[in-house]
């Protein structure tokens, strides 16, 4: 699953508004985080997640660590802020990628 160019723009555009929802710390990935990352993607198809001043991790590197565990596109990387975006297997979240699909 890759997007185009037009797709992702679209993403970034609802993203834009959203709030970081998870924070990744001192500790760095973990995979209680990794699976609750997937839950909360499962749910909202689109979320932030935000690097803290104190981690060791680099934002493209934890980007390309939760792609791979979680099996989710970055959408985009902005300094410490990390979109993600996955397509919900439940038909009633999939508001987002129903619109994803139709650009």
């Amino acid at each position: 699953m890759s997007l185009r160019g037009k797709q992702k723009r679209f993403l970034r555009s609802k993203a834009h508004h959203l709030q970081p929802i998870f924070q990744i710390g001192k500790g760095g990935i973990n995979s209680a985080m990794i699976v609750q990352i997937e839950e909360a993607l499962e749910k909202r198809e689109l979320i932030k997640v935000s690097l803290l001043q104190n981690t060791d991790e680099i934002a493209e590197e934890a980007a390309q660590v939760l792609e791979k565990e979680i099996d989710c596109e970055i959408v985009q990387i902005i300094g410490r802020v990390i979109v993600l975006y996955k397509p919900s297997t439940k038909e009633k979240y999939q508001r987002l990628s129903n619109e994803v699909k139709a650009i």
